[in-house]
């Protein structure tokens, strides 16, 4: 896969890179860029953003500065881009974010991620750019940059070799595997501390009764 993200701040990607998953992604030939669109903006002063018509509070990210910054990245009409990659506005007021919705991303063979700043995007950036929006909840964030990281983290770590077991991404929280429910109670050594005591059924070694118990605590936690 290859994952662009859109952004005015780029630095803030450094660290993610770095992350054990990430890099392991990145071995088996998958790929997380960075695109500045302050380096391609036709506007003087590095501008990127203008006040909003009709007047309000905040700066609004300019359609004909993200035009020229994808045509710059692609080398294509951003109109035709979506065409041949997916195009994704992360804004407060996109499709919600779930399991269903990372594992759609996954199977796609190249991403682009455009973050929001200041008040947003000018709409037609949304309208004729992307080809979907996403929320990764309904609340607000200083920009696009953090619900970027947790799309490609969402995203990335189910790709084949992130993660140093397969099976780590097919059994867990809100997965088909668990149709659809959290993930079941964990526990570890020692068995018992304090005088909390591990359920018996997971040191019985009995592994269909263990499938039940958890298969059970899993839907006790989905409310199913």
């Amino acid at each position: 896969m290859q994952l662009d993200v859109v952004t005015l701040f780029p630095q803030w990607f450094d660290w993610f890179r770095s992350q054990r998953h990430v890099t392991n992604a990145f071995a088996e030939g998958h790929e997380l860029r960075t695109l500045n669109p302050r380096e391609h903006t036709p506007l003087s002063g590095a501008q990127v953003d203008d006040t909003p018509f009709g007047g309000g509070a905040g700066m609004v990210l300019r359609v004909d500065v993200m035009d020229a910054a994808l045509r710059a990245f692609y080398g294509t009409d951003p109109i035709e881009l979506k065409t041949e990659r997916r195009v994704i506005a992360l804004t407060p007021g996109g499709r919600v974010l779930d399991d269903a919705y990372v594992d759609e991303l996954a199977a796609e063979p190249a991403i682009t991620l455009l973050c929001g700043r200041y008040e947003g995007f000018d709409e037609r950036i949304v309208q004729h750019f992307a080809s979907d929006t996403l929320s990764v909840g309904r609340y607000v964030l200083a920009g696009g940059e953090l619900a970027a990281m947790v799309v490609a983290d969402a995203v990335l770590r189910k790709l084949p070799g992130a993660l140093g077991h397969a099976e780590s991404a097919v059994e867990e929280s809100f997965s088909a595997a668990l149709e659809g429910n959290p993930e079941y109670p964990h526990y570890t050594r020692p068995a018992e501390y304090r005088g909390w005591s591990v359920p018996s059924v997971l040191l019985s070694g009995h592994h269909a009764e263990i499938e039940n118990w958890r298969r059970t605590r899993s839907r006790e936690r989905g409310g199913s």
